[in-house]
């Protein structure tokens, strides 16, 4: 079995490049549902793309990537703004009953896992194919490599992400969506780096963050219309 390593270390570096980034949304998905099906919504996705880019080759570059791109970044938008409304019920939670309660894990979120992870394993399967044709074997010894490391590098971070608070891991997980959808849109018109997603997640990760941390009205600083601390007028122990 012949190896050609230059394909070999091209395959496994956008292979890692690519799906890292859906990993990254994985996490956050994960910190925010505490499900373990996040990851399983955000694998669905790679190998809906992966497993026909194997199998077919080239016919994936017949794909239309511009329809591709605005459908996710769409997508990713709708997410990405519902989630900025979340994180700031969070806040609000957090700041008048003195904790932040557990809501139920939004199904659309999963939806969005799926398409990150599909165009994620698009962007990365629209290089792989110009290396197939040169390496198969190469191709798929790099592919197999990229995705351990990428999935080794998930679970010893998955424990980590756990720990942040409910309301600012919205927030981050709003950023990636809003920043991904600016981003794919962007690549509609323009050639791209995947740099420039640094800024523009830290430029929406500071909006998020002020959106959601605003001052609270006092008509939100209590429980149904009653002073925080009361419930039918009886002191619940809340109030400090």
């Amino acid at each position: 079995m012949y190896l050609n390593i230059g394909i070999l270390l091209a395959a496994t570096g956008i292979t890692t490049l690519e799906l890292a980034e859906a990993s990254a949304v994985g996490l956050a998905l994960y910190a925010e549902s505490k499900r373990h099906i996040a990851f399983l919504y955000v694998g669905l996705g790679v190998v809906a793309v992966m497993i026909p880019t194997l199998l077919l080759g080239h016919l994936i570059t017949y794909l239309p990537t511009m329809y591709v791109k605005l459908i996710g970044g769409i997508l990713l938008l709708y997410f990405g703004i519902r989630l900025v409304k979340s994180a700031r019920r969070s806040v609000i939670k957090s700041r008048t009953t003195g904790f932040s309660q557990h809501e139920e894990f939004e199904k659309g979120l999963m939806a969005t896992g799926f398409s990150v992870g599909a165009i994620e394993a698009f962007e990365a399967a629209i290089v792989l194919v110009g290396l197939l044709p040169n390496s198969y074997v190469s191709s798929e010894i790099g592919i197999a490599v990229g995705v351990i490391v990428v999935v080794v590098s998930t679970y010893i971070l998955r424990n980590q992400v756990r720990k942040v608070k409910q309301a600012n891991m919205k927030e981050l997980v709003s950023a990636l969506l809003l920043s991904f959808s600016l981003f794919w849109f962007g690549e509609i018109f323009f050639v791209l780096n995947d740099v420039y997603l640094i800024p523009i997640f830290l430029a929406f990760l500071w909006l998020v963050h002020s959106i959601a941390n605003r001052p609270i009205p006092k008509l939100a600083q209590t429980n149904n219309g009653k002073p925080i601390g009361q419930v039918d007028g009886k002191p619940t122990g809340t109030q400090k």
